[in-house]
């Protein structure tokens, strides 16, 4: 009787052993995915970041008052009014 709930014991022993394996290759597995996800997941928000300032000096050099001024003088055939075209409103 002994002997046998020695073998049940070490039956039940093994079988937590394997699963206990089985739960540390999963997690590993889970580790190394989420770890490969991260990687590309900064290197997305690198290129975005880059981008972003690329844009941003983009939108600096399209705003500048010189530009926005030759724009509307060359584009649109804007010019300056004279001092006697201008009229002050007042409230």
């Amino acid at each position: 009787m002994i002997e046998r709930i020695g073998h049940l014991l070490l039956a039940a022993l093994l079988l937590v052993c394997f699963a206990s394996a089985l739960g540390v290759v999963h997690i590993k597995y889970r580790e190394r995915r989420l770890v490969t996800e991260l990687s590309e997941l900064r290197e997305s928000r690198d290129r975005l970041d880059s981008e972003w300032s690329r844009l941003l000096l983009e939108e600096a050099t399209l705003t500048t008052h010189a530009r926005v001024e030759g724009k509307a003088r060359d584009e649109l055939g804007m010019v300056l009014p004279q001092p006697q075209e201008m009229a002050q409103v007042r409230r």
